[in-house]
């Protein structure tokens, strides 16, 4: 990755920043990766003092609302079911517990590193209902809706999904309508875009008339996407534009977006902080609501937030971690009070570590 850290051609960049950029300018950086490699690198300390970096709500862990986290926690305490989950799953809290709390109580919770695991753990466990908590972004979808159409190819009636993935375009359109934040621009996620590629992105410059760039996750990415961004600024144009060429194109990956449609279609989805969005989320179609685990009569406690914690203030970039009373006060990797402490790539969790 040598060439993606060059301190020679770093220093070049940010000198044509400089000189580029003559007036205040906000740009949010979307991805939960992008505000973690914007802090490990010290990118925010190099830049004029009146370009801001505003970080956004790509943390897919972060948005997942809190009846979500209730009813896995409900599903978990069901004794002939096996609930499974990527790891960082694990200590995000919900009303009144967490997974991870669950697990130490006698609960049947298996971390995943891979969505086909949960096939494994499925034909391995047939007397169980394994449900797998699907949580992600356009990024892990295809990934989820491969493990549902093996599933169903291999006939495995014990495999079931709790559905909470999201779409990224959608929220960043709810952002801008709110206009609570002034954007001037977006550095628009690398992974995401790998899947769906920049036509969803469009009505950022054909509607609001605000640029974006597709930035992927080194120094030399990011501040190039940076300088892209201050270009259009400068200009007063407006585009979609793609850095992280080596990765992403216009179109996406077609392969990777037929097996999400073959699955799933669209429909409205929760997001902590920003509420109910529509099409930001995913239905199953008919063929695959049979692996629907909302279909299961589980009672689930009302689902309630911590009062104190601003993590959705934090995820609409309204606020920063330094503006909530409980960080690093009450709320710290070791005992978060809202699931933006949890996630490597929550906000807080990063500005805990780095700032």
């Amino acid at each position: 990755m040598d060439e993606f850290r060059n301190k020679e051609i770093a220093g070049s960049l940010i000198q044509k920043i400089k000189k580029t950029s003559t007036r205040p300018v906000q740009l949010m950086e979307v991805c939960g990766t992008h505000t973690v490699s914007i802090f490990r690198y010290g990118i925010r300390s190099v830049l004029p003092q009146h370009i801001r970096l505003i970080s956004g709500p790509g943390c897919p862990v972060c948005v997942t609302p809190n009846r979500d986290i209730d009813f896995a926690v409900a599903l978990c305490r069901q004794e002939d079911v096996v609930l499974t989950t990527f790891g960082d799953m694990m200590k995000v809290p919900g009303s009144t517990s967490s997974l991870q709390k669950e697990k130490a109580e006698g609960g049947d919770i298996r971390i995943l590193y891979a969505s086909l695991d949960a096939l494994k753990i499925a034909r391995e466990n047939p007397q169980k209902r394994v449900v797998f908590f699907a949580v992600g972004f356009e990024t892990t979808s295809p990934t989820i809706a491969v493990a549902m159409i093996k599933a169903r190819e291999e006939g495995i009636k014990n495999l079931f999904f709790l559905n909470s993935q999201k779409q990224v375009p959608p929220a960043i359109r709810v952002l801008l309508q709110s206009k609570q934040l002034g954007i001037d621009g977006f550095i628009l996620p690398g992974h995401v875009s790998a899947v769906i590629g920049t036509k969803p992105y469009q009505f950022i410059s054909g509607e609001f008339g605000l640029p974006g760039v597709v930035t992927g996750f080194e120094p030399l990415d990011i501040l190039q996407g940076i300088w892209m961004l201050v270009q259009q600024v400068e200009e007063r144009r407006s585009s979609i534009d793609i850095q992280y060429r080596r990765v992403v194109n216009e179109e996406g990956n077609p392969l990777a977006l037929s097996k999400i449609q073959e699955v799933f279609e669209k429909d409205s989805g929760q997001w902590r902080g920003l509420g109910e969005i529509p099409e930001s989320g995913y239905r199953f179609r008919e063929l695959y609501k049979g692996m629907d685990v909302r279909n299961f009569e589980v009672e689930v406690e009302p689902s309630r937030e911590d009062p104190g914690c601003l993590c959705g203030e934090v995820l609409k970039g309204v606020k920063t971690p330094l503006e909530c009373s409980l960080f690093k006060v009450i709320c710290h990797p070791e005992n978060p009070v809202g699931p933006c402490m949890v996630s490597i790539e929550g906000t807080c969790h990063t500005y805990f570590r780095f700032n």
